[in-house]
This record gives C-alpha cells, structure tokens and sequence, in this order.
C-alpha cells in the first residue's frame, strides 16, 4: 500500500472509531415534561421508579442540543457540540474537536485540523475531515460510513459498533442507572442555572445481571457485551435531571483497556430543530470504497 493511501486509510479508520465512541457516549435522557405540581411527586418516588418516569418521556422531546466533553485513555480527548434528534434512530450534526491523543494526532498528520464535522442519519453518518484532508480523497471533503458497512468490517465488534451509533438515543444514561442496581439520590444541585435532581450508579460488568437489573434479558446481553468489549470493568454513571423529567447533564467514568474514561455532557433547549441534509454526492467518497482503493487496513505501506 503506498505510503499517502495507507495515510488516508488510518485517517479514515481513526475518524471512524472516534465518531463511534462519540454516539457511543452521548447516550443519556430528555423527554417532554409535564410542568409545575410534579416535583414534589417525583421527589417522593423511588430512584428507580423516578428514573423509569424520566426514561418513559424521552420520546417526547425527541432533539436536544448537547455539548461536551471525552476522554478515553490515551486514543483520544475531545469536546463536541451540535444538535441531536432521536425520532427515527439518531440523527443530528456536531462539531468534534480533538484536544488530545492518538486519534486526534493522527487526523493531523494526515492533513486534518483537529477538528471534525459529523452529521449522523439512520442508517449512515458522514465525517469531514477538514480541507487539508481533501487532497487523500480525490479532492472530496466528506466521507461517508454505513453502518452496515462498519458491521462487516469488524464482524462481532463491528455489530456493536453499528448498534452503538443507531442506538445512541438520550435515553440511554438512564439505562444504564437502571441496570447498575444500585441507583442513589444524591439531593438537589445546580447545574448552568438550573434547579437540578442527581441520581448516582456504579456498575459493575462482573456482576451485572439480570437479577439486580431493570433491563430485561436481550438489553442486558447487549450492554453486557458493549462494556465488555471496551475493557469497561466497572463505570459510574450520573445523570442530573430537571424538574421537567428533562436530562440537563451527565457524566460517565471508568476504566478501559486504553486508560482512563471520562465523559461529561451537558443538554439543553430540547425540540431544537436537527439539521437533516446529506452532504452533497459530488463532495463526498465512500468509506467501503477507501477500503477498495487502499486493500487491507493495517497493510504495509
């Protein structure tokens, strides 16, 4: 493999292990809420079943802008901001900027700025790498990824990839509170200005099971698998909720196989409008293709 196409193969293969790791983490909760007279109901209820409220009225909001920030070890620390809608699988439009690791190293040396533009849709996400990128790419600015593409790439791994994205809804911190069981109410707090309930978990992969979950049989399996997958052995979930049963922060923390994880994301101004325009065909190349071009990712060079 020549040396400038196996650049833009890794390229391509970093942006897209990032962007997956991203929809990854940007599951958490949000729904349409019922306004004044139910805080004082909710206060009184379970953890659980509080969270099981918050969880049933995700579907409600069905967008959210969101902002953050990532940190997985070594491979990669990064902020994101955009909008993300979660009617039809998720969908939405982010801006990644890359602060730190190898990921981020290697976009810029293969010609990237740091920064990345992600637009995700049912069945498919597109990346633009920057302008310096355009040259690996026959002069084309993004590149697209189907999901299905991803799942054949990386067989076992690739599915959970792929469900990982498509399943990124902001439902799913609560999930993950309900299958730790050990949901904590940790009191009243402030989060960017408002009156905020913080619920706390700590789970842990050896021990997750049914029996100590809210999650049924098939969930559990799944999330089993995406943790284990990860080299996650324990993870503390938090989620901050308004008086609305709206998620207004989250943060997620554990160990992987590559370090240390950390993520915290913050949500606002849910029913935003969710950009849903797909890069124009002529600027865009496809990833299966790339494969093609280059031959075996991981090739020499």
């Amino acid at each position: 493999m020549r040396t400038s196409t196996a650049r833009r193969m890794g390229t391509a293969l970093a942006a897209a292990a990032a962007l997956t790791s991203m929809a990854a983490c940007s599951g958490s909760d949000g729904a349409g809420g019922s306004g004044k007279g139910k805080a004082d109901a909710v206060a009184k209820a379970s953890p659980v079943a509080a969270l099981k409220q918050v969880q049933q009225k995700t579907g409600g909001a069905r967008s959210a802008k969101v902002e953050g920030t990532t940190e997985m070890g070594s491979a990669v620390s990064m902020k994101q901001s955009g909008a993300i809608g979660w009617a039809d699988g998720l969908s939405g439009a982010l801006t990644i900027t890359y602060t730190g690791g190898t990921m981020g190293e290697a976009l810029k040396k293969a010609g990237g700025d740091g920064s990345v533009e992600a637009r995700y849709f049912k069945d498919e996400y597109y990346a633009n790498l920057g302008a310096g990128m355009a040259a690996n790419t026959g002069g084309k600015n993004w590149i697209r990824y189907s999901y299905k593409d991803l799942a054949e790439l990386g067989g076992a791994s690739g599915d959970v990839m792929k469900d990982q994205i498509q399943n990124s809804t902001p439902d799913q911190g609560v999930k993950a509170l309900l299958a730790s069981g050990d949901v904590k109410k940790v009191g009243e707090e402030d989060v960017r200005g408002v009156a905020a309930t913080h619920y706390s978990g700590t789970i842990d992969v050896a021990e997750l099971t049914a029996k100590n979950s809210d999650l049924d049989a098939q969930q559990l399996a799944a999330f089993k698998e995406q943790l284990a997958l990860a080299g996650v052995t324990t993870q503390t979930v938090d989620i901050w909720v308004d008086e609305n049963d709206l998620l207004v922060k989250k943060t997620e923390r554990g160990e992987m196989k590559t370090g240390t994880f950390n993520s915290t994301l913050f949500y606002s101004d849910y029913g935003t409008e969710v950009p849903s325009d797909r890069p124009e065909a002529s600027d865009t190349v496809d990833f299966k293709e790339l494969l093609k071009q280059g031959g075996t990712p991981g090739g020499a060079s």
